[in-house]
């Protein structure tokens, strides 16, 4: 029976590693794909982009352009426009001849003869018959495909000049890397993606989770803690902290869903616009602590990685040479503080409402800005969506604390026994 329950331990502390590695493999792939997946989607590519406003703009301009039509009150307008334009001409030319004839007697002999023959009064006189024929000419088929192929490739020439100096080296890297030629096609790919590891990574944890429950509960139930149960229970733990600290415990993310409103009769709509997104596990926090100029945040980092990892670790090696009193461990006063007194300051517990603060925290600031944003116009239509999730690293890491408490105290009544 004893080598029964000794074998099953072992396979289940073989699985526990292979589901460890399986997890922080899927974990980081996924986290990757997560951070392309919102970089695609930031709000840089669609709402602040000028190629994304100039594609909409340019439709509805096109679109305004082949809909262009002279109506009967607007020909009455422009005909008003056009008589007042043909005077003033005729004003400026009879202006500009008088002009060029002074000071000559050539100049003088051809401006009599024009005084005699031409009278500028009859020709104004001709000034509607000549606006009548203007917009008898531009109401023609083809005059009007003429103007607006004119209109069309002005605009086309204007977009053209038109260009965004943003760099799109990251973008280039995501398409190459997701093997897509755009940025829907690459949307909708790591999405997919992102959807099967996340459940598979689900998955992994909760039966990595059950796991090591199986083994705790298994000895708790045992009269005494033999070797192999404490070796087994320690491998365990391991695999949960090493599982917690290198993969995601918290994905923050503010996104606008929907942005649309009305330009000139037509709507304009921005989709899945990414604000902030940050998948990050305690391990990538510390990085980016260590790695900050402040020197406070480096000894924020510093702190971090000790109660997160480093006191954990020195609470399990301590726990093994209690447990086998290896060289009168059990009197050494580091190794019985660990092992006994380290509880109240072992910390991983207050990482654990540190992380779930900072999720409560961000869901509610989100949720509180994004609410004013919704109310701000009547004429602007949002809809956002608060992105802010824990992830299967901080259960792993919280099923870590929960089960080292019930460690020590197994190494505590395996004393007193």
């Amino acid at each position: 029976m004893k080598l029964l329950k000794l074998s099953l331990s072992f396979m289940v502390i073989i699985a526990s590693a292979v589901l460890c590695y399986q997890i922080i493999l899927n974990s980081i792939s996924n986290q990757k794909n997560k951070n392309d997946y919102a970089e695609l989607n930031h709000v840089k590519y669609g709402l602040l982009n000028i190629e994304e406003w100039k594609r909409q703009v340019t439709l509805i301009l096109t679109e305004e352009i082949n809909k262009l039509y002279l109506s009967k009150k607007n020909e009455r307008v422009l005909r008003k426009h056009i008589e007042a334009l043909l005077n003033t001409l005729i004003d400026k030319i009879d202006k500009q001849i008088r002009q060029g004839n002074e000071g000559t007697a050539g100049g003088a002999l051809k401006q009599s003869f024009i005084d005699i023959f031409i009278n500028i009064d009859d020709i104004k006189k001709g000034i509607p018959e000549y606006a009548d024929a203007i917009i008898h000419e531009m109401t023609k088929s083809t005059t009007k495909r003429q103007l607006k192929s004119m209109l069309n490739k002005k605009l086309e020439q204007y977009s053209d000049q038109t260009i965004d100096t943003e760099s799109t080296a990251q973008l280039s890297r995501i398409l190459l890397r997701t093997d897509t030629k755009d940025i829907e096609s690459a949307r909708t790919k790591l999405l997919e993606i992102i959807s099967v590891k996340h459940d598979l990574i689900i998955k992994q944890a909760a039966l990595l989770i059950v796991l090591s429950l199986i083994l705790f509960v298994s000895s708790g139930f045992s009269k005494q803690l033999t070797p192999s149960q404490h070796i087994f229970l320690l491998l365990s733990l391991v695999t949960l902290l090493i599982a917690g600290v290198t993969t995601p415990t918290i994905d923050m993310e503010a996104t606008i869903s929907q942005i649309s409103f009305e330009l000139m009769g037509h709507p304009i709509s921005f989709d899945n616009q990414v604000l902030y997104f940050q998948s990050k596990s305690i391990l990538d926090v510390f990085w980016i602590m260590v790695t900050h100029k402040d020197i406070q945040m480096k000894l924020v980092g510093i702190l971090l990685i000790n109660f997160s990892i480093v006191f954990p670790l020195m609470k399990l090696v301590s726990s093994l040479g209690y447990y086998f009193n290896y060289h009168q461990a059990r009197e050494n006063p580091v190794i019985k503080f660990f092992v006994l007194k380290s509880g109240k300051w072992s910390m991983a517990d207050v990482m654990v409402v540190a992380i779930f603060m900072a999720y409560v925290g961000f869901n509610g600031i989100i949720t509180s800005q994004f609410g004013k944003l919704r109310s701000a116009s009547q004429e602007l239509v949002m809809l956002t969506t608060n992105g802010t999730s824990l992830q299967p690293g901080y259960y792993l890491f919280l099923t870590y604390t929960l089960l080292a408490l019930f460690l020590s105290d197994f190494l505590t009544r395996n004393q007193q026994k």
